[in-house]
């Protein structure tokens, strides 16, 4: 099995960056991973997840509280998958760091 990992900055100011794993057997892609992440009071911090983890490709949309919101997209293949999340998370990666941060900011002690 072969895996490869990278890095990629989405943002001018190098705040905000994609994760990506692919794990491959004979060029036949067999898991992914794209995770947006944000740099947050010095910290780089999870905010969106894809993956195939649990069996399944799915979202995780992750909370300053630890929680975590998973919804399963049924897709066809995991190229499929791969260009989906990649896309979506280039495309919509400021307005997930915004609930983020909205969620951050009415966050209780507790939580």
């Amino acid at each position: 099995m072969k895996r490869k990992e990278f890095e990629v900055i989405i943002d001018k100011s190098g705040n905000d960056k994609l994760r990506v794993r692919i794990s491959t057997i004979k060029g036949d892609l067999i898991d992914v991973m794209f995770q947006y992440e944000s740099l947050i009071n010095n910290k780089w911090v999870p905010i969106v997840r894809y993956d195939c983890n649990h069996g399944f490709f799915h979202r995780d949309v992750l909370q300053p509280n630890g929680g975590k919101e998973k919804t399963e997209i049924a897709i066809d293949s995991l190229k499929t998958a791969s260009n989906y999340a990649e896309q979506d998370l280039k495309d919509r990666w400021e307005w997930y760091k915004e609930r983020y941060i909205k969620k951050l900011k009415t966050k209780k002690p507790n939580d």
